[in-house]
């Protein structure tokens, strides 16, 4: 009986000892050969980010000093509440998503207009000019669909493939719900040019992205395409696509200035001092586009509470918000329409203005915006 037993045990063992190893080894291939991860900026590019005064022992940082430990209790008394079930995580009706005409996105308009996809990706048509604002178009922000959780609609305002042609991408970091490989895929060949943060052009160069249409740009550089201002300017995050690669490319905002309009596009941020400094440099701005979505108190540093979204507002000088980061994807555990019930309340508090559109909604900047249905409310 004893060496039945002790030949039972090593079958066991050797046959949990292989499933371990092939799910170790199929982590490994998955991480080191599958394109969604990217590209590390090469040794020539990190040796020049040594001489910026934001980066420092081979790692970005922030203007401000931020964390986004958890301390190791804190972090086993939220694992409950990441996997329990919440009904209101996601919407359980089918938000309204209009349809765009592809014909009509081809004729010149006047003043600027937006179209929002959802999260943080928008098509922007600004003096004659194309421009996609972090344009992730796939189901799911990971590098697998078996890692995250789907959009919440089906469909998509106008697929890709039925866009004009785009003079700039524009992207703010490369975390998977930003920087999407299937979409850069479907858009390298119609794009004109793509504007990064450091660091992150070396992920499109290897997924194909011609060299000389990617322009990357450091806090506070300013580029003018065809008189169109555009300027990089800072906000507090962090950046990484691997297990071991956080602030190895920069991260930031944009503001985004043309002959009538003068635009700002948060990215992710946690609230700061920069908001000020990019209000008293840029602003004010007819319209800005504020993280609000995926929050939470314990990482509130690099992910703003709605109520800080209208602060931001605020300190930009802007004369109307739209809450960004939401209304896609879960990426946190407070209900689906907790951003824009709060940030409402807030703006109406500080007195300013907050527009939340349809998805696929035409959103005219010099036109007045008015919020004409709660289309978040299930009917």
């Amino acid at each position: 009986m004893p060496k039945l037993l002790k030949k039972l045990f090593l079958i066991v063992f050797w046959t949990l000892l292989s499933v371990i190893s092939l799910v170790i080894l199929t982590a490994i291939m998955f991480t080191n050969f599958s394109p969604q991860f990217g590209k590390e900026p090469s040794a020539e590019q990190k040796a020049r980010f040594e001489q910026l005064p934001h980066y420092q022992e081979g790692k970005f940082q922030n203007l401000m000093p931020t964390t986004m430990d958890m301390d190791f209790w804190k972090a086993i008394r939220m694992l409950p509440k990441f996997f329990r079930s919440n009904p209101d995580s996601r919407p359980d009706f089918e938000i309204p998503v209009l349809k765009v005409d592809s014909l009509d996105l081809v004729k010149k308009h006047e003043p600027a207009r937006l179209v929002w996809f959802g999260h943080s990706a928008f098509l922007l048509q600004i003096d004659g000019k194309n421009i996609l604002l972090d344009p992730m178009f796939g189901e799911v922000p990971a590098p697998h669909p078996l890692l995250g959780k789907k959009r919440y609609s089906n469909e998509l305002p106008i697929e890709v493939e039925k866009l004009p042609t785009i003079d700039m991408v524009i992207f703010s970091h490369d975390h998977y719900d930003h920087l999407d490989y299937g979409s850069v895929q479907k858009l390298k060949n119609k794009t004109k040019k793509f504007l990064t943060p450091l660091g992150v052009g070396s992920h499109l160069q290897h997924w194909g992205v011609d060299e000389g249409k990617i322009q990357e740009m450091d806090w506070w550089e300013e580029t003018v395409y065809e008189d169109l201002l555009l300027a990089f300017t800072p906000s507090r995050h962090f950046s990484g696509r691997g297990l071991n690669n956080r602030f190895s490319t920069l991260w930031g905002s944009w503001v985004i200035k043309g002959r009538q309009e003068n635009i700002f596009f948060s990215g992710d941020s946690g609230y700061g001092s920069h908001f000020k400094s990019i209000g008293e440099k840029y602003g004010p701005f007819d319209f800005a586009m504020l993280e609000c979505g995926q929050y939470n108190e314990n990482w509130k540093e690099i992910h703003m509470m709605p109520e800080e979204t209208a602060l931001a507002g605020v300190d930009l000088a802007a004369n109307v918000i739209m809450p960004i980061h939401w209304g896609a994807f879960t990426l946190a555990m407070h209900s689906w329409t907790d951003p824009v019930e709060r940030v409402l309340a807030k703006g109406k508090e500080l007195g300013i203005p907050v527009f939340i559109p349809k998805i696929g909604e035409q959103v005219f900047i010099q036109e007045e915006m008015t919020i004409r249905e709660q289309w978040w409310i299930k009917p």
